[in-house]
């Protein structure tokens, strides 16, 4: 019987290799190049994964197949290096047979490596958002047919729920409310993209934010210098006015904002500027709310919030009084 050489007897390594859908494909880290560059054989089940033809443009053969668990391992045998370039699923049907023989104790098996190629970069998350919306704006009866307009009041809601769940503390509700707004954005952009005459993208709604970020910050992305919040104010403001180029302070103030912030609004452009203009008088609650704004402004108070607070306060005396829990 002829010995067999510790070469011969090696298991060989199997690297599971995998990617991000979100990372442009051919993007992959430099661990990863040398594990395909080493390999004796580059495997993948699927003949038509995004990444196939950069490999094979980089000179790296792909065989498309599919073995199992057994035939891997007898691949890998003498040493030899195998990688495998999940699909999206990652495998597990590759990975549970070999978790198998493994466990039987009665398999030589070779080193089993799992290597990210690429890793999703901080918002990458968005971009299945704006995918998932372009499939349900094509598909969903409801959603093909929404316009800005219909969807108008949902973004009020939303926006009003978003800042209930900040007052009451809850990080769940808060994640699910951010959430909820951020659709809106995103179902807003995609319906702008069909808009015949002057359409849009989410793209270009986050590049002018982009830009307009950069441009209010100079004492980040340039050469001014911002020690204080209250200089950062003034940065932004002149900034905006320099934008806006408004005849009026009471420009881009939404009239249809609720009463109390509409008021504090008014007042808070009124004092920036360092206009003197005297409260109108009249008769009725709505003047005496127009003052108690004003004066809640000039104090840093939020009428708008200190009013909810209150109201919060009242609705528990009256479920107390009604015997309910609070």
């Amino acid at each position: 019987m002829n010995a067999t050489s510790p070469e011969t007897a090696a298991p060989g390594r199997i690297v599971l290799l995998t990617t991000s859908h979100r990372v442009a494909p051919g993007l992959l880290s430099w661990p990863a190049w040398q594990a395909l560059r080493s390999a004796a054989r580059v495997l993948c089940a699927d003949g038509a994964h995004p990444q196939l033809p950069y490999l094979r443009e980089a000179g790296i053969p792909v065989d498309e197949a599919a073995p199992t668990a057994q035939e891997l391992i007898d691949t890998c045998a003498g040493g030899r290096t195998v990688v495998v370039v999940a699909t999206g699923e990652g495998e597990p049907a590759l990975t549970d047979g070999l978790a198998r023989l493994a466990g039987t104790g009665r398999v030589a098996m070779p080193e089993l490596e799992l290597l990210p190629a690429s890793y999703d970069l901080p918002g990458a998350r968005l971009l299945d958002l704006v995918q998932v919306m372009d499939r349900i704006r094509v598909e969903c009866p409801w959603s093909s047919q929404q316009t800005h307009k219909g969807l108008a009041k949902y973004g009020i809601e939303e926006a009003y729920e978003l800042v209930e769940a900040i007052e009451d503390g809850d990080r769940d509700e808060l994640r699910e409310e951010l959430g909820d707004v951020l659709l809106q954005v995103v179902f807003h952009s995609r319906i702008a993209e069909e808009d015949p005459e002057a359409p849009f993208s989410i793209d270009d709604v986050a590049g002018g934010i982009v830009t307009k970020l950069i441009h209010r910050h100079p004492h980040v992305f340039g050469d001014e210098t911002a020690t204080t919040p209250e200089e950062v104010k003034e940065h932004w403001l002149r900034t905006k006015a320099e934008e806006k180029r408004r005849e009026s302070v009471t420009e881009g103030i939404p009239l249809g904002q609720p009463g109390l912030a509409l008021a504090a609004k008014l007042a808070s452009r009124v004092r920036t500027a360092g206009l003197d203009v005297p409260l109108p008088t009249g008769d009725g609650i709505g003047y005496e709310l127009l003052a108690m704004a004003v004066r809640a402004e000039a104090a840093g108070v939020d009428p708008e919030a200190a009013l909810r607070v209150a109201a919060r306060a009242y609705r528990d005396a009256v479920r107390a009084a009604e015997g309910a829990p609070s």
